[in-house]
Parts: structure tokens; C-alpha cells; sequence
């Protein structure tokens, strides 16, 4: 992109180099991370056009759009120019690609292995600074029918209603359920309590028919089985 002086406003720019008439004449793909993030926030300051302040907010992200998912509506809002309604638009958007990867996984996936539920949740929790507890439901062919977020908690924990639980697994027909949640502190190592929790929804699965068949902890690029560990 043509590299303008940054008191020059967008409007100005050559229409090729305007983020939002490059994306119509060039398609998406011809934008960089900055220019789709531009159109997002819609404008700039009297300093800095959209893209500059784009430019600025990746840079605080170590231009990793993995980091800047990270951010909370806070952190976006302490940029020079981003306010909450353009930090949301962010923070929704960005969510939005995570849940996509989810989405392919979803319309593709059998699982055979607990590789293959890591793959699936790592785009959803990956990122979240809080611990979340999932449950994935599989049919009898271990295909997957949904994937739910029962509970979101702090940074050291969050609680899984049994109840909810089968309730949920039991409405929508499951076979056999997962269970999953993320460990923020990135150590993936069960706790006691996650292991009592476990042997707990095991014991009431086998009770309901609807049984539990792997517990997934997901940490920084890395994930702990119970099944695979033999704990389940």
C-alpha cells in the first residue's frame, strides 16, 4: 500500500489504496490484517487515520492476531481513538473467525482420538483468559452432534453442574459425551478437584447410559486426557 503521510485522511487516499474500496475492487484477500481491521473500526483520530491506528493496535498485539484475541474490551479501549463500541466490533469480529474454525471442525469431524476433540476446542478456549467447561455430545457413529459451554468462571476455576450436564446430553439424543476445559495458567496438569469432578460425572453417566468417555484439559498449545492417562 502506498505509504501516506498520516496527516492525509483516508478520503483522500488513491480509491485502490481506501480499505473498504480495495476489498470491493481487489476482494479480501488483497487486504492486510491492518486494513481489515480498519474497516472494522470505521475511523481514525485527528492524528491518525484508521489504518495507522490499526497498524498501531497490532503492534501492541506483537502483530499476532492470536494476541490481539486475547484483549479485553479494556485493553482495546486504551488505544487512542478506540472507544467501546469499536473495541466490541472488535472483540466480536475476532470471535466470530474463532467460531468459524469451529464450525469446519463440527461439519467434518468423527473422533477417534483425543487429538481430535483438542483440534476442535483448541479455536474456542485457546484464547479465553477465564476457564470455560465445554461438553462435546457424539451419536453413535462418535460423530459429533454439539458442542455447549456449560460454565465460565475466573482465572482459577469455574464450575460444572452435573445436572445441566446430562440434562443438555440427554435432550439432544448423545451417545456418549466429552468433557473439556482450559486451564489459563497454561499448566495442564489435573488438579484434585478436577479429578474428583471427573470420577463424579463418570459415576452418573454409567447411571444414565449416556457415558463420559474422555475429559480434556487444554493448555498453551498442548492438552491432558483422562482417557488417554487412564484415569477414566
Amino acid at each position: 500500500m502506498t505509504d501516506y503521510h498520516k496527516n492525509i485522511p483516508i478520503r483522500l487516499w488513491a480509491e485502490d489504496d481506501r480499505p473498504r474500496e480495495k476489498l470491493q475492487m481487489k476482494g479480501k484477500r488483497a487486504l492486510s490484517n491492518a486494513e481489515l481491521i480498519a474497516i472494522l473500526i470505521g475511523t481514525g483520530t485527528k492524528e491518525h487515520t484508521a489504518v495507522e491506528l490499526s497498524k498501531h493496535i497490532l503492534k501492541a498485539a506483537g502483530g499476532k492476531l492470536k494476541e490481539l484475541s486475547r484483549l479485553s474490551v479494556a485493553d482495546l479501549m486504551k488505544n487512542k481513538g478506540i472507544g467501546e463500541a469499536k473495541a466490541v466490533s472488535l472483540i466480536a469480529a475476532l470471535e466470530l473467525a474463532n467460531r468459524s474454525g469451529s464450525e469446519q471442525g463440527l461439519a467434518r469431524k468423527k473422533v477417534s482420538s483425543s487429538r481430535d476433540v483438542y483440534a476442535f476446542f483448541k479455536p474456542l478456549l485457546q484464547d479465553s483468559s477465564y476457564e470455560e467447561f465445554w461438553i462435546m455430545l457424539l451419536n453413535r457413529g462418535n460423530k459429533i452432534i454439539n458442542s455447549i459451554c456449560i460454565s465460565q468462571g475466573g482465572l482459577s476455576g469455574t464450575v460444572a453442574d452435573p445436572k445441566k450436564i446430562f440434562k443438555t446430553g440427554l435432550e439432544q439424543y448423545a451417545a456418549s459425551l466429552i468433557l473439556c476445559h482450559n486451564h489459563p495458567s497454561g499448566n495442564i496438569k489435573p488438579s484434585e478437584s478436577d479429578i474428583r469432578l471427573t470420577q463424579k460425572l463418570k459415576k452418573a453417566g454409567s447411571f444414565l447410559d449416556l457415558p463420559v468417555i474422555d475429559h480434556i484439559i487444554l493448555g498453551d498449545d498442548s492438552y491432558f486426557s483422562f482417557a488417554d492417562e487412564g484415569l477414566l
